[in-house]
């Protein structure tokens, strides 16, 4: 029987349209370890995976680890955006501010 963990993988990565390969991939990760992930009872992740999988799947660490299996909300989804922003390069960060300047003048 599947995890909360597991749940709550599963529905972000098909949600996103991720085979297990590709998000095994994009986390560094093998197909078949998704796989226990998703489906065995108690799975243990490392820290550094869990990371990569929240990070891909656009949330936080804490939402994929809660016993919950609500769908993220926006708390979680900004929390998961400001984190990947944090670790953008600088250049980046400045395009997309400028972005959002740009946008902000429409309104």
């Amino acid at each position: 029987m599947p995890s909360p963990l597991g749940d709550k993988i599963r529905a972000l990565r098909k949600q996103k349209k991720l085979s297990l390969e590709q998000l095994a991939e994009l986390t560094d990760s093998s197909k078949s370890y998704i796989w226990e992930l998703e489906n065995k009872d108690d799975p243990k992740p490392s820290a550094d995976k869990i990371g990569k999988i929240a990070s891909v799947l656009e949330v936080t660490t804490e939402f994929l680890l809660t016993e919950s299996t609500a769908s993220p909300g926006e708390e979680v989804i900004d929390e998961a955006f400001f984190r990947k922003y944090k670790s953008m390069p600088d250049d980046t960060k400045k395009r997309l501010r400028k972005i959002l300047d740009a946008w902000d003048d429409d309104e």
